[in-house]
């Protein structure tokens, strides 16, 4: 097999969910923890229906992943395994509509927030696709629904990659056989499976670990107190809520999603990080704060400082495709900072901070106890740790080619994600050239969505101004 289908076989990881996973998954019956997003993309024509839906299934045969489902124990005390879907139906997941009205950009983003903010089917792969079609110039969309669990953004990013085109014709077809398939899974040989490994490995990861501590103790007992140490003033560091109060101009509950995107040229971005001495990701962070600012201006509302929710990856070259491997660190915004390369400089320096952060990656600790509990107790806890910031915002990454869908060239790739009970939540991805910015807000919080849009384009072009 070639690399790429290697990699296509290999996206996603193992079977079983990890304890992140499962706790994203299990608390999914709230809006406020609910974690599917929306990758939006805008094509330069309609696309052949017919090789969509062919494309479709050739590339869930060949990842996977995308044809299992996620089973459930009958305990919770075990995390919930991906498994193959004996009645996979392409119909169900992949399907097409044509705008009913103007057909432009406002109209696609209305349907998309519409899409995104309903549930998935827990009984079904976690993901659907819409192909829209009916917008202005002979245009078309491909909108992309999947559920976190079944990857960060950064997986997400390599998905794209590996199953769209390389140009308006076909790709030349692969020699590949079809994979084998994978075991399937029920609900009580899940049960019977893991305690049973449980139970027969648990002696010897005792003894491993008991191995371990004591061997680093005696080797080095000044080192492993002081990295004790130095961990729990990490946690403590991490667990403290912001020091912030919340905003009312981004105070809601609501379910609804709201989108609006923002195109910026990369390399005007990256010049004006560098001109602050920052980077591309700290000008995308003090451009979203500056607009926020203005915002707060024109409803005559002094701001100084926001709490604010940063993910961070923690992937390394030796984790699988797909999957998901991030952190989230909590931020002081600095959004009264007028001066924009001073908001560059403090977001620079907090990013930096926050990678150090030895208990960076606290919940990947805690969650193999916390997927365990009952749903309502866990979404409960869940809602309380996202609800302690008013704002998200993330830089997922580049894609590095251009990409086509059936005949079609990709012109944009909005990435709306998810918005866990907060007023608002900023991606960006980088393609062909351009950072594509998508604002999923909520519609209860932002009362002026069109003065908010113009307030954020505002902000990033103050800016942008540094590199002129």
């Amino acid at each position: 097999m070639a690399d790429n289908d290697d990699a296509r076989l290999q996206w996603g990881g193992g079977q079983n969910l990890s304890a992140w996973e499962a706790m994203m998954w299990r608390a999914d019956g709230d809006h406020r923890t609910r974690s599917t997003g929306v990758v939006v993309e805008l094509l330069d024509t309609e696309p052949d229906w017919e090789r969509l839906v062919a494309a479709h299934d050739r590339v869930t045969r060949e990842v996977p992943r995308l044809r299992e489902r996620i089973v459930e124990p009958p305990l919770p005390l075990i995390a919930p395994a991906w498994s193959p879907d004996p009645r996979f139906d392409l119909d169900y997941h992949l399907q097409r509509v044509r705008l009913p009205g103007d057909g432009t950009d406002a109209e696609l983003y209305a349907l998309a927030a519409q899409f995104g903010v309903r549930p998935l089917d827990t009984t079904r792969p976690p993901w659907e696709a819409l192909l829209v079609v009916g917008l202005t110039g002979g245009r078309a969309a491909y909108l992309f629904k999947p559920h976190h669990c079944l990857s960060d953004g950064i997986g997400l990013l390599q998905l794209l990659e590996l199953t769209h085109g390389h140009g308006r014709h076909p790709d030349a077809p692969t020699k590949s056989p079809d994979p084998a398939p994978r075991p399937e899974q029920t609900p009580a040989r899940l049960l019977v499976n893991e305690l049973t490994g449980k139970v027969l490995n648990a002696p010897a990861d005792v003894l491993r670990g008991a191995a371990g501590v004591a061997g680093q103790l005696l080797q080095d007992p000044v080192g492993f107190t002081t990295d004790a140490a130095k961990f729990a003033a990490s946690l403590r560091r991490v667990l403290t809520p912001a020091p912030a109060p919340h905003s009312p101009a981004l105070a809601g509950d609501g379910a609804g999603y709201s989108l609006r995107t923002l195109d910026i040229v990369f390399d005007d971005l990256k010049a004006a990080g560098r001109a602050a001495g920052g980077s591309v990701n700290d000008a995308f962070l003090a451009g979203l704060l500056g607009g926020v600012r203005r915002y707060h201006e024109k409803l005559s509302l002094s701001i100084d400082l926001l709490p604010m929710a940063i993910p961070v990856s923690m992937r390394t070259d030796a984790d699988p495709l797909g999957a998901n491997r991030f952190a989230g660190a909590r931020f002081v915004a600095p959004v009264g900072e007028s001066d924009p390369a001073k908001r560059i400089g403090i977001i620079h320096r907090f990013i930096g901070e926050a990678r150090m952060e030895p208990a960076l990656g606290f919940l990947d600790l805690v969650s193999p106890t916390l997927s365990r509990l009952p749903s309502a107790l866990l979404t409960f806890i869940a809602g309380e740790l996202t609800g302690t910031s008013d704002l998200q915002a993330s830089n997922l990454g580049a894609i590095a080619r251009p990409l086509y869908l059936a005949g079609a060239r990709v012109t944009r790739v909005y990435p709306m994600g998810p918005r866990p009970g907060i007023g608002a939540m900023v991606t960006m991805v980088t393609y062909d050239g351009t950072c594509c910015i998508a604002v999923n807000f909520d519609p209860e919080a932002i009362s002026d969505p069109q003065l908010f849009a113009a307030c954020l384009t505002d902000g990033f072009e103050e800016v942008l101004a540094l590199a002129r």
